[in-house]
């Protein structure tokens, strides 16, 4: 992951990309035709402007360059691929509400996707007033892994164990 967002660090998308991969057509035949899937990828790093040229001109590199990583994995890649679609963080912006094209509202840096690992933006789930935030933009990111709802209800847990073992003491000392 580190290499692959070297490169977009410098204004280049990343020659090894690092690549999520679903295929949604494996729960829900409808979205494709008979005997075919869609495969969908989501790929990191690709910085928003890059260093030389647009994305209008280096998408379909960009695409290949997707595919060829792929193919390295699933030689059979390119003879079975019917159709694409490459969506750059510019389009993606254009047609969002996202900032620089980013899905989950927020730029993170490679350096915070661990849970132990500090939050250079501020964005770990914290409390304002009993308020706890947990949505796409909070550490570590977007996605389905459900990681930002753990890590809120682990800190609302230790919190309420906090509060009610002061409660304890405090109805313990009043009783005495």
């Amino acid at each position: 992951m580190e290499r692959a967002y070297d490169d977009a660090k410098y204004g280049h998308f990343s020659r090894k990309p690092y690549i999520d991969m679903v295929i949604p057509s494996l729960t829900d035949p409808s979205v494709a035709p008979p005997g075919k899937h869609v495969l969908s990828c989501f790929v990191q790093y690709a910085p928003y402007k890059l260093a030389e040229g647009t994305w209008d001109d280096q998408k379909e590199a960009f695409g290949e360059n997707v595919i060829n990583t792929i193919a390295e994995y699933a030689p059979n890649i390119k003879d079975i691929i019917i159709g694409r679609q490459v969506l750059t963080r510019s389009i993606s912006s254009a047609n969002s509400a996202s900032r620089k094209g980013t899905f989950s509202r927020a730029s993170f840096l490679s350096s915070s996707f661990s849970s132990s690992a500090p939050s250079p933006l501020g964005l770990l789930p914290h409390a304002i007033h009993n308020l706890y935030m947990c949505g796409s933009a909070t550490h570590p990111g977007g996605g389905i892994m459900g990681a930002n709802g753990r890590i809120a209800s682990q800190v609302i847990l230790k919190e309420w164990k906090g509060r009610s073992s002061r409660s304890t003491e405090t109805a313990s000392k009043a009783a005495h």
